[in-house]
Formats: C-alpha cells, sequence, structure tokens
C-alpha cells in the first residue's frame, strides 16, 4: 500500500500566525522555521516548499520589529506632511507613497500640520526607528535636526530649504515667482496685491521676495498686501477684501504664493460679481490638479512633484547607506502653465 502524504495542520484560529504558532503547528523548532523562510539549503527542499506554502496559506509575515532586530533596519521612512487642508500635500504625500513602494521602502506619517516639530514628534521618530525622515512644510528645530543626527535618521526636506544636519529638494521659488511677475507686467498690469502665508515659511517668503524683486526691477510701487493663511478660506477672506475696495483703489492683478489661496480669491470676486480676468488678473503657485477646473482655469507654476519626491528619497536612501555624506541641498525649476485667469 503506498504511504499516504502527511495531512495538512489547520490554520490556527483567532490569533495572528507568527514563528512559534508554525513551529507547533508543523512540528517542527522555530529555528527550522526561520531558516527554512530564509532558504536555507540545510533544511531539505521539500520540509522548504512546505512549510513556504503552510506560512502563505496561514498569512504568515515576519514581525517587523523582529526584522529591525535582526538587521538593524526598519524599512519605515517617518513622514512629517504639511496641512492637509492643502490639496498639494495630499498629492505630495500619494506620489511619495508611490515611489517608496517602488524602492521597498513604505511611509509612517509621523505628523500631519502646520508650525514647526514639537519634541514629541521628534521622539515619535526615534521611538518608530525609522531608517530616515521627509519633512513637508513644516520647519525643522536645530536641535531636532541634531537629535535625528545623532541617533543616525537622515533627514531630508520637501518644498522647504535646508537646515542644519539635513538636506533639501525644493523647487525654484524666487524664479518662478518672478516669471508670474514678468507675465502679468508683459500685459500692462501695475496695480498689484500679494496674498501672502502668515508663517515664516521659506517657501512662501521665496515666492513673495521673487515676485516684488520683479516688480522693483520694473519701477512698481510695492503690492497691497494680504494675508491668505495658507488656505482656501484665508484667500476667500483676502479676496473679500479686495473686492470691497473702491473701484479706483482695487489692483489690476493678483498673486496668490500658493493655489490653494489664489482659488479662495478667484471664488470670493465671483460672489462679489467680479471674476479673472475680466476684472483682475489671479495667478497662483503650485500647480494642483484643481487649479485646472473651468471654474478656476488658474495661472500657476506648476512644481516638479514627481522629480522632487524622487530626488529627495535618492538623497535619503544615499544617506541611509552612508551617514557620512554631507548635507546637499537641490533646486529645481517648475513649470509655468498660463490659463485664462491672468488674460
Amino acid at each position: 500500500m503506498k504511504d499516504l502524504p502527511p495531512k495538512e495542520p489547520a490554520a490556527p484560529e483567532g490569533r495572528r500566525t507568527t514563528i512559534v504558532t508554525l513551529s507547533r503547528q508543523i512540528g517542527v523548532a522555530p529555528s527550522t522555521i526561520s531558516r527554512a523562510l530564509k532558504g536555507d539549503t540545510r533544511i531539505s527542499a521539500e520540509t522548504r516548499a512546505r512549510i513556504a506554502r503552510l506560512a502563505q496559506e496561514w498569512g504568515y509575515t515576519p514581525h517587523a520589529s523582529a526584522r529591525t532586530l535582526s538587521s538593524g533596519r526598519s524599512g519605515l521612512i517617518g513622514v512629517v506632511l504639511g496641512p492637509p487642508t492643502n490639496p498639494f500635500y495630499t498629492g505630495l504625500l500619494h506620489e511619495a507613497v508611490r515611489q517608496a513602494a517602488a524602492r521597498g521602502m513604505r511611509l509612517l506619517v509621523i505628523h500631519a500640520g502646520a508650525g514647526a516639530i514639537e519634541d514629541m514628534t521628534a521622539d515619535a521618530l526615534l521611538q518608530y526607528q525609522v531608517d530616515g525622515c521627509l519633512i513637508t512644510s513644516v520647519e525643522l528645530p536645530s536641535h531636532v535636526g541634531a537629535v535625528c543626527a545623532a541617533n543616525g535618521v537622515p533627514v531630508v526636506m520637501v518644498n522647504r530649504v535646508a537646515r542644519l544636519n539635513s538636506s533639501a529638494v525644493t523647487c525654484d521659488n524666487r524664479f518662478g515667482s518672478r516669471q508670474l511677475a514678468e507675465l502679468l507686467l508683459g500685459q500692462g498690469r501695475r496695480r498689484f496685491a500679494l496674498v501672502r502665508t502668515s508663517t515664516s515659511s521659506s517657501t512662501g517668503q521665496e515666492r513673495d521676495q521673487g515676485f516684488c524683486d520683479a516688480l522693483a526691477d520694473m519701477g512698481v510701487e510695492r503690492p497691497l498686501r494680504l494675508d491668505g493663511r495658507s488656505s482656501h478660506q484665508g484667500g476667500f477672506a483676502a479676496g473679500q477684501q479686495i473686492a470691497a475696495l473702491p473701484v479706483g483703489e482695487r489692483p489690476d492683478a493678483v498673486f496668490a504664493v500658493s493655489d490653494v489661496m489664489a482659488m479662495g480669491v478667484i471664488d470670493a470676486l465671483r460672489m462679489a460679481g467680479l471674476s479673472a480676468p475680466r476684472d483682475m488678473a489671479v495667478v497662483g503657485f503650485d500647480g494642483l490638479p484643481e487649479a485646472a477646473w473651468p471654474h478656476y482655469d488658474l495661472t500657476t507654476v506648476e512644481q516638479p512633484l514627481p522629480a522632487m519626491i524622487g530626488r529627495a528619497l535618492d538623497l535619503l536612501q544615499a544617506r541611509m547607506a552612508d551617514r557620512s555624506l554631507p548635507d546637499e541641498t537641490v533646486s529645481l525649476r517648475g513649470r509655468l502653465v498660463v490659463r485664462g485667469s491672468s488674460g
């Protein structure tokens, strides 16, 4: 009579499958399970195949903490994200997740919001044993950068200038905002409003400065400055203030330093019976997909987001492999996209 194949054990119910539960069910030592799953040839091919099959059927995956202990790497990249009320950061996160997955990396969102990184956020970066960190929109306090550096966690800023103990990938904000100013000046616009951010972000300051420098070079007086609070609501409020001005005092062009604020301005003008570009030109910066909607048809400078994320991950991986590499800053130029809002 032919020998019957060994009966496969039933998968454990009601709990996560681990190496220990696999070993108990199959009847071999945990070390045998571990070696088999790593392809150790000291374990017979038949046993390796059986263990691999059962591990797959039972949904076994190595525990991240165990991998970290054995390799010194967690495979996790911490992400400190800008305010989710700005669609730019949602798009940035989606692009970062896509590119990180293609490199075998996983992202862990530690914080989402405006303002500087708090100490508790810095503590979380270390507690989760991330291999590196991407920081967008928020500022990096020097002591936080020093703590990350001391613990071997490289930091790359995205859409922000570098601080001590960090590298950075940015869009060339000054050049892009100068392009917008020159476009409007070339159309004969001479009365300007600038909807700025109330934060001290390097990105907002660079866009503000690049635009104002271009106006100054042409002998045009400084623009009316309004706080857009880095949000659609803030842009809307700024647009209401502009619409309330007497006709002779209204600007004939508005530059909002982000698309989300520019869209708020356009909505406020429309609510007041005004429109862009009939009553005034409106331009933004970032290149949000929503900016192309017919409702806005917004002229903007599109940040090269895929290239920025790619370069940021390059910088991060290089410093994860060699912590002695010096900090580096990469500046990439955006693309001027002229649409109907600027006339």
